[in-house]
């Protein structure tokens, strides 16, 4: 359903270092900086960018907006978090681990990155 997803950033030196420590931690690559100076990650098939708002204004995250990433393992969402914390970004909702409800059970970390994004790692048990 979806080709890619992008965020926007008021600093994307301060970005770059946040999401490259992000995605090393699931086995990623840092980031491929295009003309534009747009941080592309590719990784398991999916594309996330990160970019300044074409706009010119300011950028500002999406309150109610979270953005989930799939994990292999409970292990891997938790390096993931740490990672994150490492790099500026905040945890938030509750530590990491499961959660459940009636259709299942979700190993889940939370994050907001340095720009205020909310993100989730995911891994479906």
């Amino acid at each position: 359903m979806f080709s890619h997803m992008m965020v926007g950033s008021n600093d994307l030196d301060r970005a770059k270092t946040f999401y490259d420590a992000l995605f090393k931690a699931i086995g990623g690559r840092d980031a491929i900086v295009d003309p534009k100076g747009r941080l592309i990650y590719m990784h398991n098939g999916s594309t996330f960018l990160v970019g300044s708002p074409i706009d010119g204004e300011a950028a500002t995250y999406a309150n109610g907006a979270t953005i989930g990433f799939t994990m292999d393992s409970p292990a891997q969402a938790d390096a993931w978090h740490a990672a994150g914390v490492a790099a500026g970004g905040t945890a938030v909702e509750d530590p990491p681990g499961v959660r459940e409800n009636p259709m299942m059970k979700l190993y889940l970390a939370y994050l907001r990155d340095p720009d205020g994004n909310k993100l989730c790692a995911l891994y479906r048990m």
